[in-house]
């Protein structure tokens, strides 16, 4: 009887473990290096904390894993206060001196840019979420998840232009004010290629130098031009700069879009109120439904909320950020290698499933398909309005 009971009570164990499923052993040995920088201070901090409680995530979501490749995942990030010249001195350093495995690479095009010189010198893979000009992304070890395809500065304007066509409301006349910064300034001028060949009366175009940040006389040039439609090329608070430029001269827009806003501080505006973004991600079905998504999303709202995030929502640079970490995983589980070149290959012929959809980079310049949606602000709230399939429950684009 005695033997019996030993025997049933070991049985039992058995059962139980399996029932709790499989035990992940801790990671053990030398960790794994990812290097970075981010905009954590200076006119891109806003959009670069976003980043930054990300990469704690996923990396804290590794090593409650099996870290990568059984070994414990160090992020070593530094701050390149919004300058790409910085950015590229401190990526050097990630290489040299913190001899990191791996790059992630910093926020915005310019810096992602810079990081990416220093990665061909040295043939490192630099895996990077925020660059919007493809047609300068010439080396092969490159590989964006900010999926705009290869032609964004066509592609997404007329997806813009078809959903206000589709509202029955399309607008006669447009204007673009825009940033140099370098990504932008790029997608502003598709704009205006598309808005014409379009049939739209452009009665406004401006520019101001980035890091600006008077725009009063922009505001009243925009006033007397008074469009159907704005298209605003902004990066980071430029548009709640804007906003707040028009709203002191008594003018509301009637129709207006801000390309990259940093959407929690937009979101607190009251006149923001329906204006429109771009999008790869937002807190709402479809979106949620995505495998991995409901857990990242409860554990940025309170990583965020810790952080003082001006809007804890995940949104289009949230996701694309994860979908950045998603790649880098995927690669080094499947290769089993920290070899730049092996784990580049590989994402030269596979594809990776993230939050963000399935993404590859068989096109020009590593890049294929543009995946990005239209959003509205409406209610203080972030929806995606279109393509239709895409669009949050109920919602639909509201036009004016």
């Amino acid at each position: 009887m005695k033997r019996f009971a030993q025997t049933l009570a070991a049985l039992t164990l058995a059962v139980t473990a399996l029932a709790a499923g499989p035990v992940t052993a801790a990671p053990s040995g030398p960790p794994v290096r990812i290097g970075s920088t981010l905009a954590l201070t200076g006119p891109l901090a806003a959009t670069g904390l976003v980043h930054k409680v990300v990469g704690e995530i996923y990396v804290e979501q590794l090593n409650q894993k099996n870290g990568l490749l059984g070994r414990p995942v160090e992020w070593v990030l530094k701050d390149d206060q919004s300058k790409p010249d910085l950015a590229r001195t401190l990526y050097e350093q990630l290489i040299t001196v913190d001899k990191v495995d791996f790059l992630m690479g910093p926020y915005a095009t310019g810096a992602i840019l810079s990081a990416m010189a220093v990665a061909q010198r040295y043939n490192k893979v630099l895996i990077h979420h925020t660059f919007s000009m493809p047609q300068l992304a010439n080396y092969q070890y490159q590989f964006p998840t900010w999926a705009v395809g290869e032609d964004p500065s066509h592609t997404f304007p007329n997806m813009l232009f078809d959903a206000l066509s589709a509202s029955g409301k399309a607008p006669k006349t447009f204007a673009v004010v825009t940033s140099k910064f370098p990504s932008v300034h790029f997608m502003s001028q598709g704009a205006r290629e598309v808005g014409k060949k379009r049939g739209l009366k452009e009665v406004a175009y401006l520019e101001w130098e980035f890091g600006n940040k008077d725009f009063g006389a922009i505001a009243a040039r925009i006033k007397d031009a008074n469009p159907d439609f704005i298209w605003v090329g902004a990066v980071g608070l430029e548009g709640n700069l804007l906003l707040d430029a028009m709203k002191k001269i008594d003018y509301t827009p009637r129709n207006h879009f801000y390309l990259y806003p940093a959407p929690g501080p937009m979101a607190k505006l009251p006149e923001a109120n329906d204006a429109m973004s771009t999008t790869l991600f937002e807190e709402h079905p479809p979106f949620t439904n995505i495998p991995g998504a409901a857990e990242f999303i409860a554990k940025f709202h309170e990583r965020g909320a810790k952080e003082g995030l001006a809007d804890t929502h995940v949104d289009v640079q949230a996701a694309a950020s994860y979908a950045a970490w998603q790649v880098l995983e995927a690669a080094v589980t499947a290769t089993k290698s920290l070899d730049d070149k092996v784990v580049g290959d590989w994402l030269r012929t596979h594809s990776v499933d993230t939050i963000v959809g399935k993404l590859r980079w068989d096109g020009p310049h590593n890049y294929r398909g543009d995946l990005m949606k239209v959003k509205q602000l409406q209610n203080g709230r972030w929806l995606v309005v279109w393509p239709k399939e895409f669009a949050a429950p109920g919602a639909q684009l509201i036009v004016k």
